[in-house]
């Protein structure tokens, strides 16, 4: 349906809104059959996306979301009913607090630390988030975490794919860790908005709940999946931890290798949601399972 105007439709602003979960949980709202007053957040309004945004009938909103710049943040979100987050943690939910928003859905992660007990602490993207998702639920304003899987879609991306071409023309997935690890994979694109939609349109607001998005599948499954979708031979190849250190350390500052290497290595064996099953998801619409993403996906740019 269009975006409405009525003032009586809920105002639910999105922060990261031209990004893959804030542009993930428009779409699903536009898809909706309840009316929405939609208001997104970018940094560059005159980008594409943002413009397609405001064709659709969204508000779309000039914000540099930082620390220093906290008063112009409360003004944004003052009207809002609802606010989907998605990054800047602590200081947009104390913005979204004072500017009297009644509900906020989070974008958070599993704590690495907490689930390795203290095994493996540099996982600070991960538990960076799960420390804002508990300032959240501690905050008092209503508050849910939608926690995002794996995106499927960076498989497609030369940069981000974990699928490299071999001299002999068959691909691999280079990995630290053993191929039977489970991820839980989403089209986040696609996908992740669902979850969102059902948190925003349940009859009971689920104050303090976790959800958890993704299909579970181990690597080897995965590739298995991408390769009888694509037609390509793709094996998953186990490197030891200190070849894939180095490996990345050429393309990545110190932090980050530290941080990669222990989310993977937790993920390996404790499980990225320390070992929680995957949320359901009511209604007719259902998230595409790997094979099918697989099989209407463009690979020509990772698989040519």
């Amino acid at each position: 349906m269009t975006i409405s105007q009525d003032s009586f439709a809920p105002l639910v602003a999105v922060v990261g809104a031209t990004g893959v979960q804030g542009g993930s949980v428009i779409k699903a709202l536009l898809d909706s059959r309840k009316a929405y007053r939609i208001r997104a957040f970018t940094r560059d309004p005159t980008k594409p996306a943002a413009q397609t945004l405001a064709a659709q009938g969204v508000e779309v909103v000039s914000l540099s979301i930082g620390l220093g710049n906290e008063k112009d943040v409360v003004n944004a979100f003052t009207g809002a009913d609802i606010i989907f987050e998605t990054a800047e943690g602590k200081m947009m939910i104390d913005a979204a607090k004072s500017a009297g928003v009644t509900r906020i859905i989070w974008s958070g992660l599993p704590n690495c630390a907490k689930i390795s007990n203290g095994k493996y602490i540099h996982g600070v993207h991960f538990d960076g988030k799960a420390v804002v998702s508990e300032y959240g639920r501690q905050c008092g304003v209503p508050f849910v975490d939608v926690q995002c899987g794996y995106y499927a879609n960076d498989m497609l991306s030369p940069k981000r794919s974990l699928i490299q071409r071999k001299e002999d023309g068959s691909f691999e997935m280079i990995v630290p860790v053993d191929p039977e690890t489970v991820l839980p994979i989403i089209d986040a694109v696609g996908d992740y908005g669902l979850y969102v939609r059902q948190v925003i349109e349940a009859s009971i607001f689920p104050n303090g709940e976790e959800f958890r998005t993704g299909e579970y599948l181990t690597l080897r499954e995965i590739a298995a999946q991408v390769s009888q979708a694509t037609g390509k031979r793709i094996v998953v190849e186990q490197i030891p931890l200190e070849m894939f250190r180095a490996a990345i350390a050429t393309k990545m500052p110190p932090h980050i290798v530290l941080d990669f290497c222990d989310v993977w290595k937790c993920t390996e064996e404790f499980g990225f949601y320390g070992g929680k099953s995957i949320s359901g998801l009511e209604g007719e619409r259902q998230p595409v399972t790997l094979k099918a993403f697989a099989a209407a996906a463009d690979w020509s740019q990772v698989l040519a």
